[in-house]
């Protein structure tokens, strides 16, 4: 796995200083587009040119199943994962009417459905028929992580052979919240309490069962290192290593990311831990409803675009926001300079 410690290039700062310049220009009050001049300038950055576009847009859906669910933490059972496959493949998910509103590529990555899918048109990379009940033992082998970590690295591959200029990873898991809640809670060393949320849409009293069953597997675990790594093999799921991989090998290739939501951001949490100079690479699209959010993004010091109380996961809030890019670049792009317009500046 020494791939994941390859090289991240900086953002371009000569281009970071013309697209500020060039908003100084524009004919407008500085700094009164707020957020979007600020996407505009940090885009231009990050793809090396004075006019960012986010046009082709790339979005990876990684699909896993998770052992942990067989204790019960989950309002639906594991099936509804291959269904849900079933419905991104026949175009019924709600990230397909987003990949389609925004002309966005959207692929579906198996990498540990237990439910077998057949010649189902995704792609396949099937590590295992899901991973191990991390309540009694680690979820997966060294073996299986570096293939899961393996397979994010692939999707960004495809993602650049296509010339997108915008990546997209999104997930779909039964049992994948407890997975996420737990390796977050190990690698920060809090309790379940501070981060187990409602999930699939658990009541009270199920929140409270998720929350004990995490926390045992914590406490039986405990001794075991808080290395971004093997957290992952202890608590993690396929498809959560899959965006690790993922985020780092698009920056490593220097492809900005937009991070979804809970899930995401755990994983976009263990990559930084791994390389710190992931970071700027990383646009936060929304903070989700899930309890454990907020806290995720305050440790990553991120700044959310949206908060539109959200927790369907599936890449669709950061499908929501990628028009606020796009919007955030035909400004940068098609406003009139003060100098083209004949308007006069202010003293």
């Amino acid at each position: 796995m020494s791939w994941l410690q390859n090289p991240i290039p900086s953002p371009d700062q000569r281009y970071l200083i013309a697209a500020i310049t060039r908003q100084q220009q524009l004919t407008k009050p500085a700094g009164s587009l707020g957020k979007l001049e600020e996407l505009a300038v940090k885009l231009a950055s990050l793809q090396s040119r004075a006019m960012p576009s986010v046009d082709r847009a790339w979005v990876s859906i990684f699909a896993s199943d998770h052992g942990i669910a067989n204790a019960g933490v989950s309002a639906f059972p594991q099936s509804v994962t291959a269904e849900m496959i079933k419905n991104f493949v026949h175009g019924g998910a709600a990230i397909n009417v987003l990949a389609k509103q925004s002309l966005a590529h959207l692929e579906v990555i198996d990498v540990g459905v237990v439910t077998p899918l057949g010649d189902l048109d995704i792609i396949h990379r099937k590590i295992a028929f899901g991973t191990a009940n991390f309540l009694h033992q680690a979820a997966m082998t060294k073996a299986d992580l570096e293939k899961a970590l393996l397979s994010g690295k692939e999707a960004v591959a495809r993602a650049i052979q296509h010339k997108s200029d915008i990546f997209i990873a999104g997930e779909m898991g039964i049992g994948n919240t407890s997975s996420a809640t737990a390796v977050a809670c190990h690698l920060l060393k809090l309790n379940a309490p501070k981060l187990t949320g409602a999930g699939t849409g658990l009541d009270n009293d199920k929140i409270q069962e998720k929350t004990l069953i995490i926390q045992q597997a914590l406490n039986k675990f405990s001794e075991i290192e808080n290395t971004p790594l093997t957290t992952l093999e202890y608590f993690g799921g396929f498809e959560i290593a899959a965006l690790v991989g993922a985020y780092l090998a698009a920056a490593q290739s220097g492809l900005a990311i937009l991070v979804d939501g809970f899930i995401c951001s755990v994983a976009a949490l263990v990559a930084t831990r791994i390389n710190p100079e992931l970071k700027p690479w990383l646009i936060f699209s929304h903070q989700s409803q899930e309890q454990g959010h907020a806290l995720i993004l305050n440790e990553l010091k991120a700044e959310p675009l949206l908060n539109l109380n959200m927790r369907l996961g599936e890449a669709s809030g950061a499908a929501v926001a990628l028009p606020l890019l796009r919007s955030a670049c035909l400004l940068h792009q098609q406003m009139a300079t003060f100098e083209q317009a004949r308007v006069s500046q202010a003293e």
